[in-house]
């Protein structure tokens, strides 16, 4: 009989519908994470499609309200899946997830505990541990001996490493998964979150610094900036204006960005 974390549930994607910041539940407004600028005047998010997508510049926050979300969802703040922490903190980046998800509540229709959180900081880590454990069952993951992903280079062992998940009902949680891939890898990786996507049973959360993977067609594009949230085009975003640029004159472009 299915424990009651890995049953399959007859409804799709989104389950995760909403999550918000509780006033209440915040004991420094001036302490990090709750001074960060899209903190301070209250947050809420809603997702109503099963793949969301947050851009923005670096240190607006992304990776800590992702962070945030993985603990609500009963992840590791530093990576993994819930049930088990494969994850060596001493060697992660510093990870605040834990103390916003104490100050975020979450609407759930309903709770779903499968999935994933990825972290580029984290692969080989949680990899490490995989294949560590490679003669023994592990009823999380439900397949007995996983592959071994530290045989292969960082993008194919990731590939890798999703292809085996994606078709479980989750919650996947994406954290810069470009860090990890090359463009061809990149362009796999969306065929990855196509697959995901039409099976109805997995909700994506990802953030992302690359205009190939801002550009899924069926996803929810947020930009997160000092002013909140706001929904964008690929083509709104500084990335992909940048990118442009760069492919429309490359020599021009690097000779005047480096002179200046």
């Amino acid at each position: 009989m299915a424990s009651r974390r890995n049953r399959t549930i007859d409804m799709p994607a989104p389950y995760l519908r909403r999550i918000w910041l509780d006033p209440s539940r915040v004991t420094d407004p001036a302490a990090y994470p709750f001074c960060l600028p899209f903190l301070l005047d209250g947050f809420e998010l809603d997702f109503d499609c099963a793949v969301t997508i947050i851009v923005g510049e670096n240190g607006m926050g992304k990776s800590t309200l992702l962070e945030g979300i993985a603990t609500l969802a009963g992840f590791d703040e530093a990576g993994g899946a819930g049930g088990y922490k494969p994850v060596d903190h001493s060697d992660a980046l510093e990870v605040m997830g834990g103390k916003l998800s104490s100050a975020l509540r979450a609407g759930w229709l309903p709770k779903v505990s499968n999935g994933w959180f990825f972290r580029a900081e984290s692969f080989f880590s949680v990899a490490r541990y995989l294949d560590k454990v490679q003669s023994e069952d592990i009823p999380t993951l439900g397949r007995g001996r996983p592959p071994d992903f530290l045989s292969h280079s960082h993008g194919e062992g990731f590939l890798r490493f999703f292809n085996e998940r994606c078709q479980k009902q989750g919650i996947f949680i994406f954290d810069e998964p470009e860090s990890a891939l090359s463009p061809s890898r990149q362009i796999e990786f969306l065929k990855l979150l196509r697959r995901m996507d039409v099976s109805g049973i997995c909700q994506v959360i990802m953030a992302t610094h690359s205009p190939m993977l801002m550009a899924y067609p069926q996803a929810r594009l947020l930009r997160l900036s000092k002013y909140g949230l706001e929904a964008v085009t690929v083509r709104e975003t500084d990335h992909y204006k940048v990118m442009r640029e760069f492919c429309a004159d490359p020599d021009g472009f690097v000779q005047a960005a480096i002179e200046e």
